[in-house]
């Protein structure tokens, strides 16, 4: 069976001046952006240089990455992966 890779990108490596309008406006083009988010210092609110980008199918987020994976914004090269499923973890140890 195939494993799920589903909608969410996490992008690394942006400069800190990229904006969530620049992210939104840059992935837009591959289809449906659901959710643009740039995480930031909650002590200073400047951006941490990496975020998360959710489309409404799969299928649009895999031809982003794959078209936006080590493409320079800003001067610097990002990377582009699917975002890990962060479900929590079950403790099998009893």
């Amino acid at each position: 069976m195939a494993k799920r890779l589903g909608s969410q990108l996490f992008i690394n490596k942006l400069s800190y001046f990229t904006t969530h309008h620049e992210i939104k406006s840059l992935f837009s083009q591959f289809g449906v952006v659901k959710e643009a988010r740039l995480i930031r210092d909650p002590k200073t609110q400047r951006p941490k240089g990496f975020g998360f980008v959710t489309f409404e199918t799969e299928s649009e987020a895999q031809k982003a990455m794959k078209a936006m994976n080590g493409r320079f914004v800003r001067g610097r090269m990002m990377f582009v992966e699917f975002a890990n499923d962060r479900s929590p973890k079950i403790d099998t140890d009893n």
